[in-house]
């Protein structure tokens, strides 16, 4: 369980995030388009995993924004943006902004994400909801970095986290 907050009151996640350099749990999650999608997927190809409460909050929107920019410059890698937000949310919001550099997942379906990733918000007004965390994988499914953003208002480190994929 990791102590973090939401507007400075303590809140607590389900778990930890996984531990660097062990392997990423697998995951099933629902992409805009309904189609389901699992770590296999993404296999041979690095993964950023952009966790975050709600594609509808100005903080989290911020972060897929700042992804989809930086994403559209880097190879072999996948920004995998996830909620509990329905996959429609996730199309809405993505066909709005014109971003098309980074990939939404919801866990709407299956639960057991939130649960693996150790961000399930247990308490407060957010809880059942996820904390804002970053997850890099390489291409052999090895976890090379991790943020458990510590104030769920605060953007994550976007620079350690892309730095991070030069290191995997």
């Amino acid at each position: 369980m990791a102590q973090i907050t939401f507007k400075g009151i303590p809140i607590h996640t389900a778990a930890e995030l996984p531990k660097t350099g062990s392997p990423a749990p697998d995951f099933r999650l629902t992409r805009s388009d309904l189609a389901d999608v699992s770590l296999a997927d993404y296999q041979n190809r690095k993964l950023i995993l952009n966790i975050f409460p709600s594609i509808d909050t100005p903080v989290c929107a911020n972060s897929v924004r700042r992804f989809n920019r930086e994403a559209g410059q880097l190879n072999n890698v996948v920004v995998l943006c996830v909620s509990k937000d329905l996959p429609f949310a996730h199309k809405r919001f993505c066909a709005a902004e014109g971003l098309d550099h980074v990939e939404t997942a919801s866990e709407y379906k299956d639960t057991r994400f939130s649960d693996a990733y150790g961000v399930r918000i247990q308490e407060g007004p957010l809880a059942g909801l996820f904390s804002r965390a970053i997850v890099v994988i390489n291409e052999q499914g090895m976890v090379t970095y991790t943020e458990q953003v510590p104030e769920i208002t605060q953007e994550p480190d976007y620079s350690k986290a892309l730095s991070a994929l030069a290191d995997s």
